[in-house]
């Protein structure tokens, strides 16, 4: 009996990492996405275990300055846990017209973004990503405008939706994104 527990747990321990993450990352994050930056895959479930606040973006008109405020959330709860996740987005008005070089000119160089950007996607109509269908499906809102937020727990469930005049640091998000914060 000794040798059998000792051969079952030598081979969890030698299982592949990657068969280990996946069982570990929720279906909500069993996505890949590239970046916005450099254009290179980025497996969502890497942000397994963190509090999300995934938002829909766009670099022109009403709601861009927002990207300040979630900087500043970012900023000021990462070493907890939070992660501010945006994905530009051109579904409304037109307002995200550019190409990735564009996108990241305004998020980096003109408004200081550090956390993840991702390469433009849709986020309604016949080619929504995944990741929006499900945030869209778990709240039963999906996105109206840019900027809108959806709040995720630890273990990957959606937890809040806010909309685009919703700013980041709205007491609703801010005392939200703390409780959060707070449980493990």
């Amino acid at each position: 009996m000794k040798r059998l527990l000792a051969l079952l747990a030598a081979f969890a321990v030698g299982a592949p990492a990657a068969a280990q993450t996946e069982a570990a990352c929720p279906a909500l994050l069993q996505h890949t996405v590239n970046r916005l930056q450099d254009d290179k895959p980025q497996p969502l479930c890497q942000y397994s275990g963190k509090v999300l606040l995934v938002v829909n973006t766009a670099s022109q008109r009403g709601y861009t300055p927002q990207y300040k405020g979630l900087e500043a959330l970012h900023g000021k709860y990462a070493a907890r846990g939070l992660v501010v996740m945006g994905f530009p987005a051109n579904d409304f008005g037109g307002q995200e017209p550019g190409d990735a070089k564009k996108i990241a000119e305004t998020c980096f160089n003109f408004y200081g973004v550090q956390f993840p950007m991702f390469n433009k996607i849709s986020v309604v109509g016949a080619n929504t990503h995944p990741l929006y269908g499900s945030l869209a499906k778990a709240t039963g809102q999906a996105p109206q405008w840019n900027f809108h937020k959806y709040l995720v727990d630890r273990q990957g469930r959606v937890v809040a939706s806010f909309a685009s005049d919703v700013k980041p640091e709205d007491k609703r998000i801010t005392a939200e994104v703390e409780k959060l914060l707070a449980q493990r």
